[in-house]
């Protein structure tokens, strides 16, 4: 099975790359723990999904480290990735989004069912776990998705961004993009167009932690062809819940929403990165994982 990961987003807000700072004294990344998890669900195979001029860095760190345990390859995401007939607007600057990372990954990943994941995300074991188990089926218009509990996913640093979804009898119904998610004493809030409003803590958002099978890419080019078409804002981007959404309402696609109960932490920003280290060094304190990830499989 492949593990598509994506990692083209240079982190704005964490001023840096942060997909390749490490967070242990072995000079591991979160990326490593993804993997490491993927690989104990039975994942064989790792597609990163990069800029071209990245390359060398991830050559050297991360690839290097998993050579051993995984098939590797690599992906790059650019503006001018298009499909025929287009060409990057003059005031666009900003990357097409997560729906156009995977669609550059299509040659990469070929006719194996496969997982989408953030690069700078820890999602826990059982949901890779979960999610192979899943991604043995035929899963061609059925797509899978691990559903987070919003509380779980919040940092005490800023604002995030996750998609809100609506649920019913275990399949996604919507998934509502919001971009400025906050904690604030016992509450949880919104921040968007007009006054800041309550979220339900509890609610299942998404961490853009996905299963697809090969026919999505046909699914997603068609949608992108939309959203060029339609969308006349230069900082707009390409969503997967965006192209769910469309293939959802023609009736192409399903998706399932298996539930977790992991507690996410990532390196939205800079401030995040102590609480992160801390919280692997008490999971490899309880034996979750080995002093050195690699040295010991």
């Amino acid at each position: 099975m492949t593990l598509v990961i994506l990692a083209a987003g240079m982190g704005s807000r964490y001023g840096g790359l942060k997909q390749v700072d490490p967070i242990t004294p072995h000079g591991e990344f979160i990326i490593d723990y993804s993997i490491y998890d993927a690989i104990g669900a039975g994942f064989d195979r790792v597609v990163f999904l990069i800029k071209k001029e990245n390359l060398e860095i991830f050559k050297e760190t991360i690839a290097d480290r998993i050579a051993p345990f995984c098939k590797i390859e690599f992906a790059f995401q650019a503006l001018d990735m298009l499909p025929e007939g287009y060409t990057v607007p003059a005031d666009r600057t900003k990357p097409w989004g997560t729906a156009h990372a995977v669609l550059c990954c299509e040659k990469a990943v070929g006719e194996d069912n496969f997982a989408v994941i953030n690069a700078d995300d820890f999602y826990g074991r059982e949901a890779f776990a979960e999610m192979a188990k899943r991604l043995k089926e035929d899963r061609r218009g059925r797509y899978l998705m691990a559903g987070y509990i919003l509380d779980n996913t919040l940092t005490d640093n800023g604002s995030v961004a996750r998609g809100v979804c609506t649920t019913k009898d275990g399949r996604l119904v919507s998934i509502e993009e919001h971009t400025k998610i906050y904690r604030e004493g016992e509450g949880v809030f919104c921040a968007g167009e007009g006054a800041p409003h309550p979220v339900d803590k509890k609610s299942v958002v998404s961490m853009n932690f996905f299963g697809f099978a090969p026919d999505v890419f046909s699914i997603f080019k068609k949608d992108f062809r939309l959203f060029l078409d339609e969308k006349n804002d230069p900082k707009a981007e390409f969503f997967i819940p965006l192209a769910l959404s469309g293939a959802m309402a023609r009736g192409e696609c399903s998706v399932d929403v298996f539930p977790t109960d992991a507690k996410w932490f990532g390196v939205t920003y800079a401030a995040d990165k102590p609480a992160v280290m801390e919280k692997i060094r008490e999971m490899t304190e309880a034996g979750i994982y080995p002093d050195g990830l690699w040295k010991r499989r």
